[in-house]
C-alpha cells in the first residue's frame, strides 16, 4: 500500500477542486517553495522564489501597519467618547457649586485621572478670600503663575496643552496629598475672556504613560475650550 497521501483519490480530488486551500495556507506554501528550492539544487537561483519572499515580507509589514492603524482608530474613538461624556456632565450643572462637585467627582472619574485641580489667577493674591470647601478642587494663584507652571512656547506665548512626566512626583501645591503618587500630568490653559485673568486646569495620573510629550492633545484642547466657555457663564 502506498504511503503517498496524494495516491488517495479523495485527497487528490479535493486539492484539485479547491486549490485555494493550499494557496491560502502560508505555512504550506513555504514548505512547497522550500521543497522546490531543494529540488533545484544550490547552484540554481530561483528568481521567482526570491520575488515571492519579498512579496511575503511586504505583505507581513502591510498587515502589521493595518493592525496598528485600526488599533489607533479604536483608541482615538474611545478617547473622543470619554471627552464627550465628561463635557456632557459638565454642562448638566445648574449652579457653580454643583459644577465644581461634578468636576471633582464624575468628570474626574470619566477622564480616568487621579487628581484634578482648577486654578484661577488673582490680581490681589495676597488678599484672596478663603474658598472654604471649594479649596478641595479650586485654588487661587498670583498673576502669571499658570503660564509659568504650564509652560511656554518660544516667544513667551503659553502652551494651550502641556503633557509631561512627573518622575519624582508632582507639586503638592497643585495635587495636595496625592502629589507623591502622581507620575504624569496635563496642564490646560484657560482663557476666560477679555478683562479677566487666565486660569489652568491640571489633570494628574498615577500612570506615567497617561500624559506624555509627543501624544496628541487635540481632545484635551477641545475639552479645555468647552470648559472655559462654561466657566465664563459662572464668572459673569
Amino acid at each position: 500500500m502506498s504511503t503517498n497521501p496524494l495516491a488517495t483519490p479523495e485527497i487528490r480530488d479535493r486539492i484539485l477542486s479547491q486549490p485555494d486551500l493550499i494557496l491560502d495556507d502560508q505555512d504550506l506554501m513555504r514548505a512547497l517553495v522550500a521543497a522546490n528550492d531543494r529540488h533545484l539544487g544550490g547552484n540554481v537561483v530561483d528568481m521567482r522564489g526570491i520575488a515571492m519572499e519579498r512579496l511575503e515580507s511586504r505583505l507581513d509589514r502591510l498587515e502589521d501597519t493595518h493592525r496598528n492603524v485600526i488599533a489607533a482608530a479604536y483608541e482615538n474613538l474611545a478617547g473622543t467618547n470619554t471627552i464627550h461624556r465628561a463635557i456632557l456632565r459638565l454642562l448638566d450643572a445648574q449652579d457653580f457649586a454643583t459644577f465644581l462637585d461634578d468636576l471633582a467627582g464624575p468628570v474626574a472619574r470619566t477622564l480616568q485621572v487621579d487628581s484634578l485641580r482648577l486654578l484661577l489667577e488673582s490680581a490681589d493674591h495676597e488678599n484672596s478670600p478663603d474658598l472654604g470647601p471649594l479649596a478641595q478642587i479650586m485654588g487661587l494663584a498670583e498673576r502669571g503663575y499658570c503660564c509659568l507652571y504650564g509652560g511656554q512656547h518660544s516667544g513667551g506665548k503659553p502652551r494651550r496643552v502641556t503633557l509631561r512626566h512627573c518622575e519624582y512626583g508632582a507639586s503638592p501645591e497643585i495635587h495636595g496629598d496625592k502629589a507623591e503618587a502622581i507620575r504624569s500630568e496635563a496642564c490646560l490653559m484657560l482663557d476666560f475672556g477679555e478683562g479677566r485673568l487666565p486660569g489652568m486646569l491640571v489633570l494628574g495620573a498615577e500612570d506615567p504613560e497617561q500624559f506624555a510629550q509627543g501624544q496628541g492633545g487635540d481632545l484635551l484642547d477641545f475639552f479645555a475650550g468647552v470648559f472655559e466657555r462654561a466657566m465664563r457663564r459662572w464668572l459673569a
